[in-house]
């Protein structure tokens, strides 16, 4: 799977979030709980601070790597985290060298296909922060387009 790179500046993210892990596909059910919540809350609408209309998904706080325990956060990039609405996170992620996927396919399918390959790929990864773009926009749910970035050295 082909990716570029890119070299990204400090960037705050805020929204609601879960401690996950990937084992025994906890992370899926987790994160697509979380998605659940995001949107038929439209927790969107209640940032005040947003940045543009994608929605992120940052998986950070990594206890190591892809194989133990990380905090995911769903939401939007904001322009401050001082002022969070009741019960969302918010988060510095930390500005740094990215090597940028594009999945191919109906979503959420490509989206778990980019992880996997990235899970098993040979990257020299950083795990201080990683994150999903997604492109909602008037888009049905099987056609959502994202990108995935993973923090590199």
């Amino acid at each position: 799977m082909n990716h570029e790179t890119e070299s990204l500046p400090m960037f705050f993210i805020a929204g609601i979030s879960v401690r996950t892990i990937n084992k025994d596909g906890q992370a899926n059910n987790d994160i697509g709980g979380l998605w659940q919540t995001f949107t038929q809350g439209n927790m969107a609408d209640k940032l005040e601070d947003k940045e543009g209309n994608e929605i992120y998904c940052v998986y950070t706080d990594y206890e190591s790597d892809h194989n133990d325990y990380y905090t995911a956060i769903l939401g939007c990039k904001v322009s401050s985290i001082e002022y969070l609405p009741e019960g969302f996170t918010g988060k510095a992620v930390p500005a740094g060298k990215y090597a940028v996927f594009t999945p191919q396919g109906k979503f959420p399918a490509s989206i778990a296909a980019t992880w996997q390959y990235i899970w098993q790929a040979d990257i020299n990864r950083t795990y201080t922060a990683d994150f999903d773009v997604y492109d909602t926009a008037g888009k049905n749910f099987e056609d959502i387009e994202s990108k995935v970035y993973v923090a590199i050295d």
